[in-house]
């Protein structure tokens, strides 16, 4: 019976702070990094578990570092029984009681189980010549219940709570998998909108935007209130007053400093705040929350766990619910997250800036509007069109609209070139 044989993990950085692409007021000169991992088996077919946790530069060596520390739980093992149960894996590794320590459940180690989860779920999707969201699609509620752990969300869902969830949205699903294909998912974009671009730059990309069909578009902000004035109103000026407005704060704000921000920014017809706190401080979101109603908050670009994600729906802390590819232990968490999200009806509108989340996180909204929420209204994943062209199954983002990815696996797997040529010591 085929086993893994090896796993391999790369320190891959892209130069993007040379031209300020992904830049914020907490941020100013990212490189868009990924601590890469391959699962190697020996199997006749020669396919491999491609998945990475995404980083901004400097710690990326560390994140490959924990990586490489869960090499020994996976090299050996039975292909096919291992990705048969990726549930009860998933559960092996984040109950580690060492590992376990480091977090418990936050952090590096954390997001390196995500790595490693990913990549097998994208090894099962291509050994099932599926791609990922249509894996999971097809997955019975049974199945996918099985795949959540529920310790510590009882109190806000329940296993039979998340089995209704999903049987109901069961009837609907090839009708949606069908419109999905036909329509596509719907998109915004944070290209125009990095803190460091000159004005004409702004200007000029968000007029492009509107041009290519995005609805929605996203200003960073919270370096200078007299600066962030002056480019929302030349964003607003560049795509008219049918377009939204979204601002991403990225952490900058004290409670109070948060309020006063948004407020002096409402003229400008604002879409959503993202991150207008320590991520951490779900009391903190909840009062910012409540004093700049209606304007919604959104986060969870950088929430650390499922139980992050129970508390801040729990005290109604935000409207829009960003989760991340990479950020909690992989597609198993996600999909707990998920749950969450539809038992207190908040949307989802997935974050993706960063190199491959696009690629990765486009697989886990279509599944939610498939067999989880069985909507996309209201219903947004981020585009930043950057570097996908290192990607062997790049986005397809046409007319402000994801299209279905077909080909199988989790989008995560990067060109081999690209690993070689952007890697650190190879």
């Amino acid at each position: 019976m085929p086993r893994f044989l090896a796993m391999h993990a790369h320190d891959v950085r892209f130069p993007t702070s040379q031209t300020l692409d992904g830049s914020d007021a907490m941020n100013p000169d990212p490189d868009y990094s990924a601590a890469y991992v391959r699962l190697v088996t020996d199997a006749d077919d020669g396919l491999e578990g491609h998945g990475f946790v995404f980083t901004i530069g400097r710690g990326n060596d560390v994140q490959v570092a924990a990586l490489q520390l869960l090499e020994s739980r996976l090299v050996g093992r039975d292909v096919a029984e291992t990705l048969d149960d990726l549930g009860g894996v998933w559960r092996e590794l984040v109950h580690d009681s060492q590992l376990r320590w480091l977090g418990p459940e936050k952090g590096v180690m954390h997001m390196a189980i995500g790595g490693v989860v990913n990549a097998l779920w994208d090894l099962r999707a291509k050994r099932a010549g599926k791609p990922l969201w249509q894996l999971l699609a097809s997955l019975t509620p049974e199945e996918i219940v099985a795949l959540v752990d529920f310790r510590y969300l009882t109190d806000a869902l329940t296993p039979d709570e998340a089995l209704a969830i999903l049987r109901a949205a069961e009837p609907g699903r090839a009708a949606r998998e069908a419109r999905l294909l036909d329509e596509g998912y719907p998109a915004y974009t944070t290209t125009p909108g990095w803190l460091g671009y000159d004005d004409e730059k702004l200007a000029r990309l968000c007029r492009e935007a509107v041009a290519e069909g995005f609805s929605q578009i996203k200003l960073k902000v919270g370096g200078d209130l007299a600066d962030d004035k002056r480019r929302l109103a030349i964003a607003r000026e560049a795509i008219g007053p049918d377009i939204q407005l979204a601002i991403d704060a990225n952490q900058r704000w004290d409670v109070p400093d948060a309020i006063r921000w948004i407020e002096a920014l409402r003229p400008y017809d604002i879409a959503w705040v993202e991150e207008p706190t320590s991520p951490d401080d779900i009391l903190g979101h909840a009062a910012i929350a409540r004093a700049i109603a209606p304007i919604p908050v959104a986060t969870g670009e950088h929430g650390a766990n499922r139980v992050l994600f129970k508390q801040l729906l729990q005290a109604e802390a935000l409207s829009v619910l960003q989760l991340d590819a990479t950020r909690v232990a992989g597609v198993n968490e996600n999909i707990a997250i998920l749950l969450l999200a539809a038992k207190f009806g908040v949307r989802v509108c997935p974050h993706a800036g960063g190199v491959g989340l696009c690629e990765a996180v486009q697989h886990l909204a279509m599944f939610d509007g498939i067999a989880v929420s069985g909507t996309t209204e209201g219903r947004m994943i981020e585009f930043v069109d950057h570097l996908h062209e290192h990607f062997v199954t790049p986005v397809d983002v046409r007319d402000g609209h994801y299209y279905a990815p077909k080909a199988p696996g989790a989008g995560t797997e990067m060109l081999p070139q690209s690993i070689l040529e952007y890697s650190r010591g190879e």
